[in-house]
């Protein structure tokens, strides 16, 4: 069973760059953006658009999928390595934020040579 998009909870975002991202809101679908489980408990009909017609813009095709068994495992050990290096990339934007207000910082920021 492929993602689906008629639910509520399902969302795809494209973005300039040509990539789309396809998800599950509830992330309730371990083999997004394949797949949804079957009997999935939070699928529920999207109302707003039942009768519509899709044009042009309805998203394009998923990429192929990966080979292999366990897929759900592999896209929970990447999401496992990004949250893992989330705390480490916000401590290092926040002193980067403290130094740059920092009274020394703004007078840095105003007389250093800038490279632009």
């Amino acid at each position: 069973m492929a993602m689906r998009e008629e639910c509520k909870n399902y969302e795809s975002r494209s973005y300039a760059g040509g990539e789309t991202v396809r998800k599950c809101n509830l992330d309730l679908a371990p083999e997004a953006p394949w797949r949804c489980p079957d009997n999935c408990e939070g699928y529920a009909r999207r109302l707003a658009d039942v009768d519509w017609a899709h044009g042009t813009l309805v998203t394009p095709p998923p990429p192929p999928e990966p080979e292999g068994q366990d897929i759900a495992a592999l896209l929970d050990a990447a999401e496992d390595i990004v949250n893992a290096a989330g705390p480490a990339i916000l401590a290092e934007l926040a002193a980067e934020q403290k130094r740059k207000n920092s009274a020394f910082g703004r007078l840095r920021s105003r007389f250093s040579r800038r490279s632009d």
